[in-house]
């Protein structure tokens, strides 16, 4: 309690800059957790579901029943849906309508990551003002005669250091933050495309042994 007390009354003396920076560090940390929720709740895909969609020889219904149990948020029911939905339709048919689906779960999954980018960007800019304002507030107090008052300019330069910190170390968590999110979207639809992939194969594997039982009869 004390630690955290402290801290507080190290980055009082970081000036009004601090205020700003904290508002960004605010808006990174929420949009951090919204995406840490989305991908815990909505982009998880259960292995027998992964297991069953690589076996090429599902049952279709079997399917249907595995995408009712992941619920109607899940981003892979969705996408799977749509194929499944569409496969009596030809396979270009099918192959737009996914990609349509695919685009509309990037925008989703990719939806307030610009703030994070905006943060890797201002935090150290607005620290960088905060050292300026600092060594500015610490000049004013050295005249013709020196030093008008040390005390003062220790205050000054402790402002700089506060808010050059600050800045830094905000930007370096969004920059992690935004690399492992972006890192985990890229993975999420690329595990869709694949197995995607799987599924348009048994469409045109269905639609091949049709074929054939219509030419043998």
């Amino acid at each position: 309690m004390h630690d955290i007390q402290g801290s507080f009354e190290v980055l009082q003396y970081g000036g009004a800059m601090i205020y700003p920076l904290l508002a960004l560090a605010l808006a990174a940390l929420v949009v951090m957790l919204d995406k840490a929720i989305v991908y815990r709740r909505h982009v998880r895909l259960p292995e027998p579901l992964r297991q069953l969609v690589e076996t090429y020889g599902f049952d279709w219904a079997e399917l249907d029943r595995r995408l009712a149990d992941l619920g109607s948020r899940s981003y892979f029911g969705r996408f799977f849906r749509v194929i499944m939905d569409n496969r009596a339709k030809p396979a270009w048919w099918v192959e737009s309508r996914a990609g349509d689906e695919a685009q509309q779960i990037e925008k989703a999954l990719g939806r307030g990551m610009w703030v994070l980018d905006t943060v890797i960007t201002a935090a150290p800019l607005l620290g960088l003002l905060g050292t300026i304002f600092g060594m500015m507030q610490s000049f004013k107090l050295i005249g013709p005669d020196g030093l008008v008052n040390p005390g003062g300019v220790t205050a000054g330069v402790a402002e700089a250091l506060i808010a050059t910190a600050v800045g830094l170390l905000i930007a370096l968590v969004a920059l992690f933050g935004f690399n492992y999110l972006t890192r985990l979207q890229a993975q999420t639809l690329d595990e869709m495309e694949r197995l995607g992939t799987r599924l348009m194969d048994h469409i045109r594997l269905d639609s091949q042994e049709a074929g054939a039982g219509h030419e043998a009869a």
